[in-house]
């Protein structure tokens, strides 16, 4: 397995850890999940974690063997007593061993040969969230992720609830365990690496997996988050798929957060919306079933913020689309990671809207109005139009119609967070 264990956190989980070679590491554990977690760390204990909580908790120097983790589906009782059903570590909140598989697992070891600290992630206990483990300081630039869809594609024989098991904890024989000290890949072993190339596989996977850097550096563990804001003049219905769906009245803002490997995801803003106390209702635009939390895509007209997260070399794509419409200004921007170049859409194109195209509350997009190949591309083969080129001519860096060209298409690293702003 890796040489130490691990620094592990729920799909949305961020733990940032600061130290110097002469005094103790100081991890700061924040929970940016829209759920709780309960994190937890040997050494250290454990603490429950609601969303935006963070829990500070200290390493000593020359510390091997250590690991932190986020534990899933708790439930304890007042002497902190019960059970996870992921990454438990003996039905108690405060830790003083492992968790059980699954679980991801960010091992480290500080201040070790020529005061060097050793770290790398390890799926030789399974995989129950994504995590990217990255070095911010001294220099040291070589970050490591595992990000991809485990879970979802585990083979059935691993799966597990909340995550995908590890084959020796299924098996128990000396192939997957090693307990003979002498093994090889397997087909399971191969499945984890090659979705996750940088993680240890296996308890004898190859060193290359164990990553260094100088006594002192800084480190981040980070997930994608979205900070959706309503900055206009009335209130917006937010809505996320996949993420469900919020009223945010004026200055009100919602934070999201979206697994890594996401794709086909949009945020967008509904208008003059209703709804009873058990989220039945309807909105004048953005509608997505009459519902307040979203899982189907909203009806036009609607701006909308697409994207998919950590795709083709680790980066995500975003965009703004005019293709549903156009019903709230919106500004798309990146806000970590270095990425600085933000996309938006803030002209007046409702109340400039084309005779032919406009809608109570909104401006439509051709293909709804007239419903033909020209407009919908429904051949997959079409071209510009004078309606597009209305979008086109007010939000030049937005999709104004379904086979604009990739120059309304926007990178950042995988992990970055973003903003999504309502009237900015």
């Amino acid at each position: 397995m890796g040489l130490f264990k691990s620094l592990s956190i729920s799909s949305l989980l961020l733990i940032t850890l600061f130290f110097t070679s002469a005094h103790a590491a100081i991890f700061n554990i924040q929970n940016r999940c829209s759920y709780t977690v309960w994190a937890a760390a040997v050494p250290g204990g454990g603490r429950r974690l609601d969303p935006r909580q963070s829990w500070s908790s200290t390493v000593n120097p020359g510390t091997t063997g250590a690991r932190i983790w986020a534990r899933t589906g708790c439930s304890f009782d007042g002497a902190g007593r019960g059970r996870c059903q992921t990454g438990d570590c003996g039905g108690v909140l405060e830790c003083t061993a492992y968790g059980a598989p699954p679980n991801t697992l960010a091992e480290f070891a500080l201040n070790q040969f020529n005061n060097l600290d050793f770290f790398d992630i390890s799926l030789v206990d399974g995989f129950n969230v994504p995590m990217a483990f990255s070095p911010t300081s001294n220099g040291c630039s070589r970050g490591i992720r595992c990000t991809a869809n485990i879970v979802g594609q585990c083979p059935s024989q691993l799966r597990a609830q909340g995550g995908c098991n590890n084959p020796c904890t299924v098996f128990k024989t000396d192939q997957y365990c090693c307990n003979s000290g002498s093994c090889g890949p397997t087909d399971y072993s191969r499945y984890f690496k090659t979705r996750c190339p940088d993680a240890y596989s296996y308890p004898k996977d190859d060193q290359t997996s164990t990553f260094t850097c100088p006594g002192g550096t800084n480190y981040d563990v980070i997930f994608s988050i979205f900070n959706i804001q309503n900055h206009c003049s009335y209130t917006v219905w937010a809505a996320a798929v996949p993420g469900g769906g919020r009223r945010l009245d004026r200055g009100q803002s919602w934070s999201l957060t979206v697994n890594p490997g996401t794709t086909g995801a949009r945020i967008w803003a509904r208008t003059g919306c209703s709804f009873d106390g058990a989220g039945r209702g309807r909105c004048q635009t953005g509608d997505c079933g009459g519902v307040l939390q979203c899982t189907a895509y909203g009806a036009p007209p609607n701006t909308l913020a697409e994207f998919a997260l950590n795709q083709f070399n680790n980066l995500d794509f975003f965009d703004i689309s005019l293709v549903d419409g156009f019903n709230v200004p919106m500004a798309f921007n990146p806000t970590s990671n270095g990425c600085t170049r933000g996309i938006r859409c803030t002209a007046d194109i409702v109340g400039q809207c084309p005779s032919q195209l406009r809608t109570q509350g909104g401006c439509n997009n051709p293909c709804t109005v007239f419903k033909t190949n020209e407009y919908c591309c429904n051949s997959g083969s079409c071209g510009p139009t004078d309606y597009s080129r209305y979008f086109k001519t007010r939000c030049p860096d937005a999709y104004s119609y379904p086979k604009d060209d990739q120059t309304s298409t926007f990178t950042c690293p995988g992990g970055t967070n973003y903003d999504v702003i309502f009237c900015p």
